[in-house]
Parts: C-alpha cells; structure tokens; sequence
C-alpha cells in the first residue's frame, strides 16, 4: 500500500518478502529494517492487534472479539486507522484487534500477553504504553521505575519475537500535553519513559512513532487542549493525529 492507497507492484513485494525473511533472528542494521518495514507487506489476510492502555482502549466493548467490529475497536486511533484501511483495501482481508486496557501498566500487560497478543498471532503488534508507568507512580499505588518500565517493555519484545517470529512491531512514544492534570512536576520524569521507549525501540530494531514530536508540532498550531482536554487522553483531533501518523508510517 502507498501513502495514498495506491497499487504496489508485484516486483516490490518479492524484494520485501525476500528481505524480511528471517530478519527476527539475523539482526540486520536498523536502517536497513526500516527501509523493509516502510515498503509493506500487502499479502491478503493480514492481522493488525493494537495494544496498550486507555488511550488505546478508548471505550471498546470488551464483550465483542470478532475482528473490525467497531464496537470492539472503540472510538480512538484504532477504530481512525482500521476503517480507513478497510475501506481502502476491501479486497485484502484485513482483521484489525484493540486490546488496549484503561490503566495498564508494562507488567499489567505482561499478566494479559498470552491471551491478549500471543493468541492472536498478529501480523503487525502496535503497542502504545508508558503514561501510566509514570502516573500511577504519582498516587502512592505503584513503584514502577523507569528501569522497570525499559526492562518489562523489552522483555514483552523478546517474548513476542521468540513465539512469533515474524511479527513485526510499530511501538508509539508515550506522550503528555502541557495542559490539565499534566504539570511541570512530571518532568523530567516522564521524558525519561520517553526516551526508555525509543531506547528498547531502537535495541529491539522495530519501527518508533514519535508522537511527543508530533503533539508538539501540533501544539503550535493550536493550543494543547485541542488535542488533549486532560493532557494525557486525545480529542477526537488528537486520535486522528495518531491514526494520520500511524497510516502514513505503517504500510500494511
């Protein structure tokens, strides 16, 4: 698939299947792994799993686990991405899965994978996660460190790559606007989530999506609760912000 839903040529896709074989045990330069992931796979049947916390969540009905029911999707970035890739692609069999849950944490995650990502066996695994690693820390109720944060999210990497090999990953920074129950207090605590991210992005060799960069763009443009009324969960503006960024970055 191109940035604007157009065709991809037969030639491209035998060089991107030759190169991406076995590229999860090889350990090519992360250049070249990118070059791979921007030229897409466009075999028919391919399954899309969103995971992370509220942001992700976004009200889905928890009820329904049949693919593309929009419902099941709830009303974020997920729900933006899925409906304009099927619509795009009716010919393709795409299967698009939200399994974001309000309030995780890395390890809440962990206690969920096997159910949760594993047993979907998806093709493309976009995780967004982190804020929650920070803000909870803020009530008393966890103790999460950032090395916490670095370490479990790399494990669930590992853990992934080792069952399902081919799979590959889009992991989204974690971001905050400068505007309700965000202060300068979280600073620079929370970059240091951030940075942690992109760090076992850039180890596990996977695609990064830098959302911070994004909404701070944005932030310029209009003010951060257009985008964000709390500063920490997006408006209908800031969903499909990522879901914009999200479709032109990962090529399905």
């Amino acid at each position: 698939m191109t940035d604007t839903a157009g065709g991809y040529s037969r030639r491209g896709f035998v060089a991107t299947a030759g190169a991406m074989a076995g590229w999860a045990t090889l350990g090519r330069p992360v250049g070249s792994l990118r070059r791979v992931l921007a030229a897409g796979d466009p075999r028919p049947g391919r399954t899309v799993l969103f995971q992370g916390d509220s942001i992700t969540d976004c009200g889905r009905d928890r009820d329904i686990t049949a693919a593309n029911s929009s419902a099941a999707l709830g009303t974020g970035y997920p729900l933006l991405i899925a409906a304009s890739l099927l619509a795009a692609h009716p010919d393709r069999q795409l299967r698009f899965f939200n399994r974001g849950v309000s309030g995780n944490t890395v390890p809440d995650l962990d206690a969920r994978w096997q159910a949760d990502t594993l047993d979907l066996a998806p093709d493309v695994l976009s995780i967004l996660i982190g804020v929650n690693d920070y803000w909870h820390t803020l009530g008393g109720g966890y103790h999460g460190t950032v090395d916490d944060y670095a370490a479990g999210f790399a494990a669930l990497l590992a853990r992934t790559r080792k069952a399902l090999p081919d799979t590959r990953f889009v992991v989204l920074e974690p971001f905050v606007l400068r505007t309700g129950v965000v202060k300068e207090s979280w600073f620079p605590e929370f970059d240091r989530r951030r940075a942690a991210a992109r760090q076992v992005a850039d180890d596990a060799k996977v695609l990064f999506l830098p959302l911070q960069k994004m909404f701070d763009d944005l932030s310029r443009k209009a003010p951060p609760v257009y985008w964000s009324l709390d500063g920490v969960h997006p408006t209908a503006a800031g969903h499909a912000a990522i879901a914009d960024l999200w479709t032109r970055k990962v090529k399905i």
